[in-house]
């Protein structure tokens, strides 16, 4: 008899993505999935044409690891005109399988066994595992409701001579917040004199809303050097499925980044980067998404009006943080599961998060949505 083989879990208290578990739950339930962070509209017609072109035409076969040349330049130029950074396309962009593919690749880039890494939290999913399957420790800063905002000199605080890395979201998934130039000056002076890194998560760049601009790293002089910024095209094209993203980075760190990159995933898929590419001219579409997005969260506010969720503050991204004290004293996930099996709506807990597992009775709901899915799904939480 074969003796059964054991799979030493590297990452042993992970279970099943929460995004996942409630899509699910929501497929299961007929609910309006209002969880998972992705649009249930097309991306623009012109974008999906110019990718038929591409795979008609020939360019399918692998794409040069850095990603497609045309792509890299178009880049270049889109962040010299939005933030007055002239980045080398050769030696400071790279082309990844999405923003969660870069995410994992710096970290792996940079952490070694034992090193800190300070997050702030609540923080997207991804960050913390990455980290702990380098052999990385997290230490969090927990931003708390209603304002989210960082204290920096407790951030400050956490700082250890074993600190190698600060991760960074703005706009900040899932509170909704954004980061200033103020608050970058913060970080820098803390860190000046430190051999620490910075990864800034910046896939909702263009979704800013109240006439604020997105405060990218690329515009700080003093921590570009030091730091690895990473977008998504899924979050500007409405493509979450087409899993394209890049990270520019100063040549040193764009050089480590790709050591990495090129055996986690060598390229990424070529007619897109070249649809991409040509798309990119139509600067239009993507300065035209802080409006675009603002409409469609004003109209999910204004929906949840009357109802006895009260909406916190959203300055950026496309979800919307909401406060459910008023209805239920279950914690947050079970009151998700609750709400999606009996009022039909699903959303996200703010606990998981959380390190900690901190329940603030907060819940997250995605508002990239047609109006009439948002119209219905509001219909349906008013009868809370």
């Amino acid at each position: 008899m074969n003796t059964p083989l054991s799979v030493p879990a590297k990452l042993p208290g992970v279970g099943t993505s929460i995004f996942t578990v409630m899509s699910a739950l929501a497929n299961e339930s007929g609910a309006i999935n209002l969880s998972q962070g992705f649009p249930d509209y097309d991306p623009p017609a012109e974008l999906i044409d110019l990718s038929c072109h591409y795979l008609r035409s020939g360019k399918n076969q692998y794409a040069p690891m850095a990603g497609v040349m045309e792509l890299r330049e178009k880049i270049a130029a889109k962040v010299a005109a939005l933030y007055q950074r002239s980045v080398d396309p050769v030696q400071e962009i790279t082309i990844t399988a999405g923003a969660t593919q870069a995410i994992f690749t710096a970290i792996s880039a940079l952490i070694q066994p034992g090193d800190e890494v300070i997050q702030l939290e609540p923080a997207y999913d991804c960050y913390r595992p990455a980290v702990e399957l380098q052999g990385g420790l997290v230490r969090s800063h927990e931003l708390l409701a209603p304002d989210f905002r960082p204290d920096w000199p407790a951030i400050e605080a956490l700082i250890s001579p074993r600190t190698r890395l600060i991760i960074i979201n703005t706009p900040q998934n899932p509170a909704g917040q954004v980061f200033s130039d103020a608050d970058w000056r913060q970080l820098a002076a803390i860190i000046r004199d430190k051999p620490i890194f910075v990864l800034s998560d910046e896939v909702y760049e263009h979704l800013v809303f109240d006439g604020q601009q997105h405060a990218s790293i690329l515009r700080q002089p003093e921590l570009y050097d030091r730091s690895l910024a990473v977008f998504s095209f899924g979050k500007t094209f409405h493509n979450t499925g087409w899993k394209i993203g890049y990270c520019v980075a100063p040549p040193q760190l764009t050089a480590a980044f790709r050591s990495v990159h090129q055996f986690n995933v060598f390229s990424v898929q070529t007619p897109a980067q070249y649809a991409l590419a040509d798309y990119l001219d139509h600067a239009d579409h993507y300065r035209s998404l802080p409006d675009f997005y603002q409409a469609k969260r004003d109209f999910f506010r204004a929906g949840l009006a009357g109802s006895r969720l009260r909406p916190l503050a959203c300055a950026g991204t496309y979800f919307q943080a909401v406060d459910y004290s008023a209805v239920s004293d279950l914690p947050d996930q079970a009151f998700c599961r609750q709400l999606t099996t009996e009022t039909g709506v699903a959303a996200i807990p703010f606990s998981v998060f959380y390190g900690s597992g901190r329940d603030q009775r907060l819940i997250r709901f995605c508002f990239a949505k047609k109006e009439e899915t948002l119209t219905a799904a509001l219909e349906r939480l008013h009868r809370l």
